[in-house]
């Protein structure tokens, strides 16, 4: 992972943790790209009900998703993402 993109995905981990309508919408993206099935998918139109920083940094790690070739998933964050789900999904497993 490049470090543009672990520099986004490192913002909107601490958006997400964050108890406000955007982190919520981050939240959702985050776990959305975790595993979609478990904790629900992402809703694009919430791109227009985050701050434009945020939105672009949505769109780093969905850009950077597009190109590679296989699946990527930020296992190193492991720890974090289980905080979120633990805060925003507290009755869905934390399985990746």
């Amino acid at each position: 992972m490049e470090d543009r993109v672990r520099f986004a995905l490192e913002k909107l981990l601490n958006v997400a943790h964050e108890d406000t309508g955007q982190g919520r919408r981050v939240a959702n993206f985050l776990l959305a790209w975790w595993n979609a099935e478990v904790h629900g998918g992402f809703d694009l139109t919430d791109l227009a009900n985050v701050d434009r920083d945020i939105a672009e940094d949505m769109a780093t790690i969905f850009t950077f998703l597009a190109r590679e070739e296989d699946v990527i998933y930020p296992y190193d964050y492991r720890s974090e993402i289980e905080a979120i789900i633990a805060r925003w999904r507290p009755q869905a497993e934390s399985v990746g």
